[in-house]
């Protein structure tokens, strides 16, 4: 128990751990991005500001509250606001498109949504094509009729707001997209656990225990850059990590490797975390060599698979520095693999380098088979289960899904992988056909695209997939079976997934075909429709969107 400013006693929150540290050392800093940088003192107190703005407009604890939001030191307090008086915050990803959007908001149930200015239009959609009818919030000025939560802000109490009830153990505090079928969306719901196992994570990191988010972070010591999006797993990790360290954290508004390396420079990062793309964008700049960052300490690579070789290169350029971690929406941390154990074991068993690692402090790892709840062998191919802290809660206000997700306490993830003898995790596929594409390796949800192609006259039936693209790691690629009849123009067929889906979604190429390969169950064979692609089976000229 602790002993809040109001002098009333309630159980240790991560906001506690984040309070700790920015009510010492006032002017300190706390908080960069750009020219904006601000000290302990004054980040503490504008979230105080901010949570006051946010009760004025109606909330109450366990309101649900959308996040739409830019990478921006405002969009950090913000959602750090939103926990402090007991409200849930409810991330919504930029790259959705109009329709899933909306269907978005309105699972959440979100009683208010915040926007960043730059995505005001698209929040106003969203929200207006609500029955929940939330209340539309900007920071700043935006071309919306909306309210301004900075100015409103402006003028509220500096005092942390009183009253607020602690969070119940299976109330969601945290929800995050992750995918779902066409207007019915899949919101990953964690509870209050997840961020008190982050705090541990950090002390054990601290004390170099095991495998963690940021191996070996020393509290105060590491300037941490947030490359990834804020309303992503990736980068509320990174976030939260740096701030219950009480490390700086700097916020990098859009990745573009030379401005990256630049700020890396400029502000003396010590720690990052970058999904595959990033890191490979900086490799392959040309001032980033050897000596190029001597400042940096830890690389965190995930939210993909990487290229071993990458890797390597990687390790040669920044040193051992680099750690690997994977996780999902439905379990923010599974496993790790440190810098140093990377490093050093790799060289005596170089498959390590296709490993992400074992399981983080908290969590257990089994292999099973399909409706299986018995663990497979050593290095036999199942499905991915963990169990532990960082595991959702369920999927909010879905008890179906939820049940197919999670069976007596472990989580089914969807990938396929493998165990060695020593606990080292190899994944071998996504069962979940995921694509991970985009200069972020944002996700793609075939069954989200297929259930839109299914709509466009002429579409019986329809398959997405990723392919490989140097650039991306993965592009969309669609199939289609068409009418016998129907005069399908793959351009537009483009277009429309582009107006509904967003550009994330655009495919790369379209074939069209009487009719998809199917297995044995009915079930359209993909693993058949990837082999016919790689093999140049398909006239790949001829129908490319």
């Amino acid at each position: 128990m602790i002993i809040n400013e109001q002098g009333t006693s309630g159980p240790r929150t991560y906001l506690d751990r984040v309070l700790e540290h920015w009510q010492r050392d006032e002017d300190a800093e706390a908080l960069v991005q750009g020219t904006r940088r601000l000290t302990r003192g004054e980040a503490r107190r504008q979230m105080f500001r901010l949570g006051h703005a946010l009760r004025g407009q109606g909330l109450v604890p366990g309101d649900g509250v959308g996040l739409f939001l830019a990478n921006r030191v405002d969009s950090v307090l913000v959602q750090l606001a939103v926990h402090l008086i007991g409200c849930r915050v409810v991330f919504l990803p930029p790259e959705p498109g109009p329709g899933e959007l909306a269907a978005l908001v309105e699972q959440s149930g979100a009683r208010a949504v915040v926007t960043d200015p730059l995505f005001a239009r698209r929040a106003a959609d969203a929200a207006g094509r609500s029955v929940h009818a939330p209340a539309l919030l900007s920071l700043g000025p935006c071309d919306q009729p909306c309210a301004d939560l900075l100015a409103l802000a402006a003028d509220c109490p500096e005092a942390r707001p009183d009253g607020v009830p602690a969070p119940g153990a299976d109330e969601a505090v945290t929800v995050l997209y992750t995918g779902g079928t066409l207007g019915r969306p899949k919101l990953a719901a964690h509870s209050h656990r997840l961020y008190d196992t982050l705090v541990e994570l950090a002390d054990d990191a601290s004390e170099d225990s095991g495998p963690t988010v940021f191996p070996s972070m020393a509290p105060g010591a590491d300037r941490v850059l947030a490359a990834t999006l804020l309303t992503h797993g990736s980068g509320h990790l990174t976030s939260v990590q740096a701030l219950v360290t009480g490390s700086v954290l700097v916020v990098l508004p859009e990745f573009e490797a030379g401005a990256a390396l630049a700020v890396l420079r400029a502000e003396r990062i010590t720690a990052t975390m970058f999904v595959p793309p990033m890191l490979y964008a900086l490799l392959d700049h040309p001032e980033c060599g050897p000596g190029a960052l001597p400042e940096l300490r830890r690389i965190v690579v995930g939210g993909a698979a990487t290229s071993p070789s990458r890797l390597r290169q990687a390790v040669e350029v920044f040193g051992p520095v680099l750690s690997q971690g994977y996780g999902q929406s439905e379990a923010l941390g599974i496993a790790a693999f440190g810098a140093d154990d990377l490093a050093s074991e790799a060289v005596r068993r170089p498959e390590l380098w296709r490993s992400c690692g074992r399981a983080i402090s908290g969590v257990e790892i089994e292999i099973r088979g399909e409706d299986s709840t018995a663990a497979l062998p050593v290095r036999q191919v199942g499905e991915v289960c963990v169990r532990g802290e960082t595991v959702m809660l369920g999927y909010h206000e879905d008890p179906e899904r939820t049940a197919a997700a999670l069976r007596d306490g472990w989580l089914r993830t969807g990938d396929m992988g493998y165990l060695d003898a020593e606990g080292y995790l190899y994944l071998v596929d996504r069962a979940k056909d995921i694509i991970v594409t985009g200069s972020t390796s944002d996700n793609v949800y075939s069954r989200v695209l297929e259930d839109f192609l299914l709509t466009l006259p002429g579409v019986r039936d329809a398959a997405a997939l990723g392919v490989p693209d140097e650039e991306y790691g993965e592009a969309v690629q669609i199939f289609l079976a068409t009418a016998e009849d129907a005069d399908i123009d793959t351009a537009e067929v483009a277009a429309a997934v582009t107006a509904e889906l967003g550009e994330l979604y655009t495919p790369r190429g379209t074939v069209l075909l009487d009719k998809l390969p199917m297995t044995k169950v009915g079930k359209v064979d993909k693993k058949a429709l990837r082999a016919a692609w790689a093999s140049g089976a398909m006239a790949r000229p001829s129908v490319s969107a």
